[in-house]
């Protein structure tokens, strides 16, 4: 029998946070069958990184591969959601310390619990710990912060890392209610022709 799905996606509403300047997400009606349409119909308004999402290379190398021509292999297939809450920053110990074999997917769930505000001070990857699950072949990342580098860095060192590895992105997901241990993810992008990141439905499934 399939195991129970845990949704690990952000709600999507104006009450998302979104990073600082970025586009806030409005959503609005258009056709309304309460005033005389023949259906309702809606339409909203937002950034690619609102919310749980999938980064493409093109997030942050000119010419590199948009959402649309990423590889979908990385986005579903067994993964593994290692417990990073007793640390700042993701780091190689973090790495070192799970039993990876077999698991080309890895989720980390750390300090930065989900809230209904943007926080600056959330959780990220040291470069040695990114390098690390380069070496291993892992295929995705994903973490329950919004970036993969630090708040304020410019030179955004883990997303290059993982870009030149071949490693696809997760940010925002919600794991505070997941126990650390072994899944099936299935966290598919859309395919948006020619742009740098994708809205994901982010799903679990016990094994």
């Amino acid at each position: 029998m399939p195991g129970k799905i845990i949704d690990i996606s952000q709600p999507l509403s104006p009450d998302t946070a979104v990073w600082p300047g970025d586009t806030e997400f409005e959503n609005r009606w258009v056709m309304r069958i309460a005033t005389g349409d023949s259906v309702n119909v809606g339409t909203v308004t937002m950034s690619l990184h609102t919310g749980t999402h999938a980064d493409a290379p093109l997030h942050v190398a000119e010419g590199a591969k948009s959402i649309d021509d990423c590889s979908l292999e990385p986005y579903i297939g067994e993964a593994l959601v290692i417990d990073a809450t007793n640390s700042e920053t993701i780091k190689e110990r973090h790495v070192a310390s799970a039993d990876i074999s077999g698991t080309e997917r890895i989720l980390f769930k750390t300090l930065t619990a989900s809230s209904a505000g943007f926080v600056d001070t959330f959780s990220y990857f040291s470069q040695e710990a990114a390098r690390a699950l380069v070496s291993l072949g892992v295929s995705l990342v994903g973490i329950d912060t919004p970036s993969v580098d630090r708040f304020d860095s410019k030179t955004l060192d883990s997303h290059h890392i993982f870009r030149n590895g071949e490693v696809a992105i997760l940010e925002n997901l919600c794991l505070d209610e997941v126990k650390p241990g072994r899944y099936e993810l299935i966290a598919v992008p859309l395919k948006i022709v020619g742009m740098d990141a994708s809205p994901v439905r982010a799903l679990l499934r016990e094994l």
